[in-house]
């Protein structure tokens, strides 16, 4: 087995489904057979892939059979399959071996310097710093000892604010709840979509001449939802430091 190669239970487990999910998915003709050599099936890459994107389709509020015909239909569902992800994919991603993650977090120590080391305090920090990014999503686990950084803008970010003292645990906290404030509200713009573009549509039957402006809808989400949330949590951030400064002042 090579280091694309993954068998069913390791493919279940990269993935955060169980094996009868994968094997219910192969039988509705979600996901394509695996390779099988002496009785066992081999699966790569592109298996992981296509659960990924039926996640977050049914976290999308997609049906199996919607999904299905995006997936494996036609033309038309084929192209807006691909153009969800387009839509909400910023296409800027790498992928870091476990000897590089301490590029991630600039300071500490690789995972495995306690070997070399007397003291692991650091080793142990940068192992629990490891494991919280890959439970915020920063990090997906791809086998091997690889990892795809999701995010390197948020990377970025985190050491921009290692930089002015703050400890990435902290950070990654500070992700962690804000993750859950912005899923609730990225769920709220796609539930719109679902509701008022795609559900008339789906209601219709997929009209041909109708393609176009479901496409459309699709592209103007994105800039429409990002622009939101930029322009909400500036006038957060001002209400909470103008709150934090009139407690300071003993103002209230």
């Amino acid at each position: 087995m090579s280091d694309e190669e993954y068998r069913v239970d390791d493919l279940a487990r990269l993935s955060g489904m169980t094996v009868r999910n994968i094997r219910e998915h192969q039988s509705r003709g979600l996901l394509p057979a695996p390779t099988v050599r002496g009785r066992v099936g081999f699966y790569g890459p592109e298996h992981l892939t296509r659960l990924e994107q039926i996640k977050r389709l049914q976290a999308d509020g997609f049906t199996l059979e919607s999904i299905r015909r995006m997936l494996g239909g036609g033309a038309e569902f084929a192209s807006f399959a691909a153009a969800v992800h387009q839509a909400f994919d910023d296409g800027d991603k790498r992928v870091v071996r476990l000897d590089d993650i301490h590029t991630l977090f600039p300071g500490l120590d690789r995972p495995d310097a306690g070997e070399n080391n007397t003291d692991n305090t650091d080793n142990a920090d940068t192992a629990a710093l490891l494991e919280s990014a890959v439970e915020l999503g920063l990090l997906r686990p791809l086998g091997n000892g690889r990892f795809e950084e999701r995010s390197p803008q948020l990377t970025r970010i985190g050491a921009e604010l290692m930089a002015l003292g703050i400890p990435p645990a902290s950070a990654l906290k500070a992700a962690a709840e804000a993750r859950t404030h912005v899923q609730a509200v990225a769920k709220g713009f796609v539930q719109l979509y679902m509701d008022q573009i795609w559900a008339p549509f789906e209601a219709a039957g997929y009209p041909a001449d109708q393609w176009p402006d479901i496409l459309s809808g699709l592209d103007r989400l994105r800039p429409l939802a990002l622009d939101s949330m930029l322009a909400l949590m500036r006038m957060a951030l001002d209400e909470a430091a103008t709150r934090l400064i009139e407690e300071r002042a003993g103002l209230r």
